[in-house]
């Protein structure tokens, strides 16, 4: 006969601690939010109160500008998210194989490892500004047979150089993370190296580093407006033009208002990430 599972059910104690719980939780949400709202309406009333507020509202606040610039700024806005979006695997495929040879201790592979030192050092230590400069104007003077000569694609590797130096630096972390009792085990089961990097390391160093990985795509998305600097009509590009125009600055706000949309629920959700990480270490 099988007997019925015992269940559990709380005790008097431990639900006097969760009501506890329940009320300081709530406690110092009121608060927070109390003190939130306290100090945005004082800086506001600061703002506004401020005696070169209206001509500050009409140059970078103007509901007519902002309405009239919002096509074109969106229309440049895609742009941008195209940049991103081609950027970021290629981004993450480069960081991932500079990672790799990093960490490599072939001698056959001393002149890829030496490469990838090389790598990282140089587009780590260069602005992104200038690796954008350098690549946009300098590659189409140099007239390559065959090389594109389009401002957004030469804009985007410079972006794709720049930020894999980074990403590659994240990685190795993760793989230098990683326990040496993981590569004991992979080695107890005949894997090669190989083996062991793809199935054993690189899944458990990625999943660490998903939260700096992800901060670091949050930049790029807001780094592709230096595409501005080579003409690449996205959407800085296009507001600072109507800007020029019609001597107002409210595209430029709009712009960012469109940037803010995307980098936010990024923002968020590698915040999640990271929280969701250390619950598991810590075994909630």
């Amino acid at each position: 006969m099988t007997l019925p599972a015992p269940t559990w059910t709380p005790s008097a104690r431990e639900l006097e601690r969760r009501r506890v719980r329940r009320r300081d939780r709530r406690r110092r949400g009121t608060v927070a939010a109390a003190v939130t709202v306290a100090v945005v309406a004082v800086a506001t009333w600061l703002v506004v109160t401020s005696p070169g507020w209206p001509r500050v509202r009409d140059l970078f606040f103007s509901p007519y500008h902002a309405w009239e610039s919002f096509p074109l700024v969106l229309e440049g806005f895609a742009l941008n998210v195209a940049s991103f979006l081609i950027a970021e695997p290629l981004i993450l495929a480069l960081g991932v194989l500079v990672a790799v040879l990093r960490t490599t201790v072939s001698p056959w592979l001393t002149p890829l490892r030496l490469l990838a030192v090389v790598y990282t050092d140089v587009f780590r230590g260069i602005p992104t500004l200038l690796v954008v400069l350098l690549l946009g104007i300098g590659v189409p003077a140099l007239q390559f047979a065959g090389v594109t000569t389009s401002v957004f694609w030469l804009g985007t590797t410079a972006l794709v150089l720049s930020y894999g130096a980074y990403v590659a630096e994240v990685v190795r972390a993760g793989i230098d993370a990683v326990h040496p009792s993981q590569l004991a085990s992979a080695e107890a089961l005949a894997l090669s190296r190989t083996q062991t990097m793809r199935h054993v390391v690189l899944p458990q160093a990625l999943r660490r580093q998903a939260p700096p990985l992800l901060n670091d795509f949050v930049s790029l998305q807001k780094d592709t407006a230096l595409l501005a600097v080579l003409g690449v009509f996205e959407a800085v590009f296009r507001a600072q033009d109507y800007g020029n125009y019609n001597f107002n600055f409210t595209p430029m706000v709009v712009a960012a208002c469109l940037f803010l949309a995307l980098t936010i629920p990024l923002a968020r959700f590698t915040d999640w990430l990271g929280r969701r990480a250390m619950r598991r270490e810590r075994g909630r």
